[in-house]
Order: structure tokens, then C-alpha cells, then sequence
């Protein structure tokens, strides 16, 4: 049968754009190869025997729009986190805590040895939230050019922090506290590789969308897990009529809506008046069969661990929940994050990687069991920086043990106890800890080079009138991560391309 709109891949991106477009009446089918809906953002049981559903890849919510979840009318709860972060400081560390000012001024001193940095903390941010505030709603309108962009922000010293001038540059100007810039840098490197000083400016654009999150830049646990909100947004394309085919891999796309795929060991052919690509660009353009350029490249180390209990820290006057209940950063220091991106580019695994860890079940104690729940167990999430894709590219499987080894002592470095004790065992007495490289991610999710965003963000503007999702071909639209304004669980570049179908007047392709 003939299709308004066929979407390939049923990531959250893809079901958003499926939920707008069938409850405006279009007929949509959705094609997923995997088995289950839901892409990167999956809940999942990842140890034999042990009851607890990891967000296995994605895991914090925080550029989602409110009015998508309304217009979709989700049933998904975003729980807020009263910590922002702790960062261990040899015997002490650096607790931000959203409702003790007081609390997170004296943290301050007692790291930095006087509050200028927690006054200038509060600066950064407070202008940070106003680019936010005037930046986030535009991500659901069609593209501003920049200087409109720049014209709606209303801020040049703003401007030029955030869109021009080197992430490093600035927070050298801001702050005097090596680690007191860690903490702010580290927002700039999630899956992107670069320098604080890089030039192409990388670092800030990845810096921009971990701030501007729904006018706050505030990052939630999903209640239920990753996998309650593409579980909802499935419920919701479902409901308003669209058709979701999982094990379904689409094998090629035509200019003019043609889309061939396998399904229960059929070949089959579908044709759409719009194609949607919930893919990488890079994949898309493998499927048109063009030249799909160079590969972008992802730069993480995920690691998922359940355990007994929480570890013991170095720092007594903090207690393990608050600690691990926001952003735990381990060695991400500005000059350790420097030296760290300076090893891996050399092609070494950093003798100390930096990584950042939460824990889900601190927040939110649904994703256990009752029994895991009554012993008192917690989840870790770590997400290792600059392990980009081409430490792993010779042997991954060797790299991949030799990175996890490096990241646990890192974290060892910083506790009062190993954390390897602290770790549940499974059903066949394993330790409940799983690493994910680069080309893990790449193997099992369909990244190219297990690029989390599917290639460098982008900025938050572009040609006036358009919606950031256009291709050559005018039936093809991406509406992925690497669309502009992609990236992240956030639904925005779903919706845009469904907005910019529904501004079309193409009809249902012809299928065969």
C-alpha cells in the first residue's frame, strides 16, 4: 500500500515525527531493524538473573520540549536532581546543590579557598540561562539566520562567549580553579573529541545544547527509565494510526519516495510521498547510494554497572547519596580533560581517563526489582571522555578491556574503596559491569563510528525558512541527530521534519 510518510528508523526521533503526522491524519509507516522500537533510548535488563532496566545508552532527558510531550500527550514523568554535580578534590570535593546556596558556597571555599569562583559560578550561569531562555523556543520554528538568532538572544558579550570565542578562552576568563573549569568544560566534550581551545569550535556548540535545555539546562532522570519515553511515544504513533514494522531493514531509498527493505524474510518495496531519515546522514546517503563522505567520529566509553551498595568516598563530609545523586565527575579537572584529549590524540587510551557517573535509582527506584530495591542495590551509569573510535579501530575488543580497566581505576582513584567490591554478581556470579566503545555502539545501534549525535552538532541556525531537515531530494528529509538543531533525546528534529512535510502538499507515493 502507498504510505504519506515512510520513516526509517524508529528512534525517538522517528516516532515523534510518526506521532505529529498521523494525528494529522496522514498514513505513516515506521521500519526498524531491530526487534525493539526505541533506538539509543531502550531500557534493558543487561545481567543475567538481575532485575534491574539500565538505560543502556541514553540515559538523562533534558532537551525534550514540554509542548511535544503535551501535543503527543505522553504519559512520561521527568524527575528533577537537587544535585548538580560533585567532583572529588583529593580529600574533599566540589558539591553544587541546587537548593543550598549556602551549602555549595562553602564548597567552594573549602576547594577553591574563597567563594570569587562560586560568585563567578553564578554569573555564567545566570547568563547561560538567559541564551537559553531566548534560544530554545526557536528550536521548534523554522531556522532564524544568525543574526537573527543573535538579534533574539540580545547579549553580544553572550555571543561571543558562547558562539565565538573557544570554549577555554572562556572559562580561563571566568575562573581561576582548574577544577572549578573541569566541571563547566566537561558539558562542552559529551561524545564530541576536541580541545577547549579547538578553533572549530566543537566544544562549544556541544557546550550550547547541554545548557539550553527547555530554557533551563536542566537534566532529568525518566522515570521508568530511557525506554518508558520511547515506549510512550510508540503508544502515541500507535494510537493516532501509524504503522511501526520492527526487524525490518531497509536496504536502499530512492529520490522519489521508493524505500526497499527486508521483513520476515521478505524483500519488499514501499513507496512514500515523504521519506524520513532517522538515521545518520552518512547512512542515508548509503542508502541513496551517493558518496557518503567522511565518517564522523564518536568518543566514549559507556560503561553500565549495578551494585550492592554505593561506594564509601575520601570525603566524609559528604554523604555517598548526594554525591552520586547528581554528576559525579572523576578526574575532569580542565588540565586533566587537556591532557587526556592530548594522549588519545596521539592515539593512547589516557593513563587517567576522565569520565562522569550517575546513578538512575537514586532518583528513581522503579527501574529495580523488589528484591533488588529491598537490598538496598544502585545503578551506575559512567560516561568515559576523549576513548575516541580510532583507539579501538585495531582490536576492539582488546582496547575495549585495556579502556575499561584505565576508567575503573580512575574512578578507584577517587574513593575511599575499590569499586570492583562494590558490585553485585549475576545469576553465573559475573560481575554486573558492561563497557561500550565507540564501535560497539556503532555495530549495535547503526552510529557511524558510534557518534552519538551522528556527526558534530550543529548550530541552532541556518537558512531562514527552512527547518534544518532538508536534503538534495526534495521527498527526503532527515530527521535524526544530525539534523540541525539534532542531537540528544530531545524529539526536535522529529517534529521539524514533521512540520515540514505537513507544510507540503505531496501526496502518498506509489508502492509495489
Amino acid at each position: 500500500m502507498d504510505y504519506d510518510a515512510v520513516i526509517v528508523g524508529g528512534g525517538h526521533n522517528g516516532l515523534v515525527a510518526a506521532g505529529y503526522l498521523a494525528r494529522a491524519g496522514r498514513s505513516v509507516l515506521v521500519l526498524e531493524r531491530r526487534d525493539e522500537i526505541g533506538g539509543a533510548a531502550v531500557s534493558f535488563r543487561a545481567f543475567d538473573g538481575v532485575d534491574v532496566r539500565l538505560s543502556r545508552y541514553s540515559y538523562l532527558v533534558s532537551l525534550l520540549p514540554r509542548r511535544i510531550v503535551a501535543d503527543l500527550g505522553l504519559d512520561i514523568r521527568l524527575q528533577r536532581r537537587r544535585m548538580s554535580s560533585y567532583t572529588p578534590v583529593r580529600s574533599t570535593g566540589l558539591l553544587v546543590d541546587t537548593a543550598d546556596e549556602a551549602r555549595t558556597a562553602e564548597s567552594f571555599r573549602e576547594v577553591t579557598g574563597s567563594t570569587k569562583d562560586f560568585e563567578a559560578w553564578q554569573r555564567f550561569y545566570a547568563r547561560a540561562g538567559r541564551v537559553a531562555a531566548a534560544t530554545f523556543d526557536s528550536l521548534t520554528e523554522p531556522l532564524p539566520t544568525r543574526a537573527e538568532l543573535r538579534a533574539r538572544i540580545g547579549d553580544d558579550e553572550a555571543w561571543q562567549m558562547f558562539f565565538e570565542r573557544p570554549a577555554g578562552e572562556t572559562l580561563r576568563t571566568w575562573f581561576t580553579d582548574d577544577t572549578v573549569r573541569g566541571v563547566v568544560l566537561t558539558d562542552a566534550l559529551i561524545g564530541t573529541f576536541a580541545a577547549a581551545g579547538d578553533e572549530q569550535l566543537r566544544q562549544n556548540r556541544c557546550l550550547l545544547y547541554h545548557l539550553i535545555g527547555n530554557g533551563t539546562g536542566d537534566w532529568d532522570v525518566p522515570v521508568g527509565g530511557m525506554g518508558a519515553v520511547t515506549g510512550a511515544l510508540a503508544d502515541a504513533a500507535r494510537r493516532a494510526g501509524a504503522t511501526l514494522a520492527t526487524g525490518a531493514e531497509v536496504r536502499s531509498v530512492t529520490p522519489d519516495g521508493e524505500v526497499h527493505y527486508t521483513h520476515d524474510g521478505a524483500e519488499r518495496v514501499v513507496a512514500g510521498g515523504h521519506v524520513l531519515a532517522n538515521v545518520a546522514p552518512r547512512t542515508l546517503a548509503r542508502l541513496l547510494g551517493e558518496e557518503p563522505g567522511e565518517a564522523p567520529e564518536g568518543a566514549q566509553l559507556k560503561v553500565n554497572m549495578v551494585l550492592r551498595r554505593l561506594p564509601r568516598l575520601r570525603d566524609r563530609a559528604v554523604h555517598p547519596r548526594d554525591a552520586f545523586g547528581g554528576t559525579f565527575h572523576v578526574n575532569e579537572s580542565f588540565s586533566q580533560l587537556e591532557t587526556a584529549y592530548a594522549e588519545a590524540a596521539a592515539g593512547r587510551i589516557p593513563a587517567v581517563p576522565p569520565c562522569e557517573i550517575y546513578c538512575h535509582s537514586l532518583t528513581d527506584a522503579s527501574i529495580l526489582g523488589p528484591a533488588e530495591r529491598e537490598a538496598g542495590v544502585q545503578t551506575l551509569t559512567l560516561f568515559g571522555l576523549h576513548l575516541p573510535a580510532r583507539l579501538f579501530e585495531a582490536d576492539n575488543e582488546r582496547a575495549r578491556a585495556e579502556a575499561l580497566r584505565a576508567t575503573l581505576a580512575s574512578l578507584d582513584s577517587v574513593l575511599a574503596e575499590p569499586i570492583e567490591g562494590c558490585l553485585l554478581r549475576d545469576a553465573n556470579g559475573n560481575p554486573c559491569v558492561e563497557a561500550k566503545t565507540p564501535l560497539d555502539l556503532e555495530a549495535e545501534l547503526g552510529l557511524p563510528r558510534g557518534h552519538i549525535f551522528h556527526r558534530d552538532l550543529s548550530w541552532p541556525y541556518g537558512e531562514a525558512g527552512t527547518w534544518g531537515v532538508e536534503t538534495a531530494h526534495e521527498r527526503v528529509l532527515l530527521c535524526g541527530a544530525g539534523a540541525v538543531r539534532g542531537g540528544g533525546v530531545s524529539g526536535i528534529p522529529g517534529h521539524n521534519a514533521a512540520m515540514a512535510v505537513l507544510g507540503r502538499r505531496f501526496g502518498a507515493g506509489r508502492a509495489r
